[in-house]
């Protein structure tokens, strides 16, 4: 399944202003790196992918329509899915991109 265009479009128009900004296809969808870092991603099964902060995960993952990102299996710590739900309104997309932006940006360039 592809990505939801109209999401990565939304994503864009948040992020064309960000320093060390590039757009990589990855897991299905459409990743949004900072610095080499993924920070976001318009998922292939609609919805966010999002890195965070994994001491963060916990209290992320209570707000409704998150959870954590699952790979073969495995939930995983500082990877989040954030459904549709969650960021029905521009505000609620860029705060949620503001954390994954956050996160990215803490980390070393690659």
């Amino acid at each position: 399944m592809a990505y939801d265009e109209e999401l990565g479009n939304r994503i864009r128009e948040h992020l064309e202003q960000e320093q060390g900004l590039t757009e990589k296809r990855m897991f299905g969808g459409l990743a949004f790196m900072i610095n080499g870092h993924m920070a976001v991603s318009a998922g292939s099964k609609g919805g966010l992918l999002l890195r965070v902060n994994p001491a963060e995960t916990d209290s992320l993952v209570r707000e409704p329509h998150v959870g954590r990102f699952v790979m073969r299996g495995r939930e995983m710590d500082g990877w989040l899915r954030v459904d549709p739900e969650a960021f029905n309104t521009d505000e609620e997309l860029a705060e949620w991109i503001r954390i994954g932006v956050s996160y990215a940006r803490s980390l070393p360039a690659k």
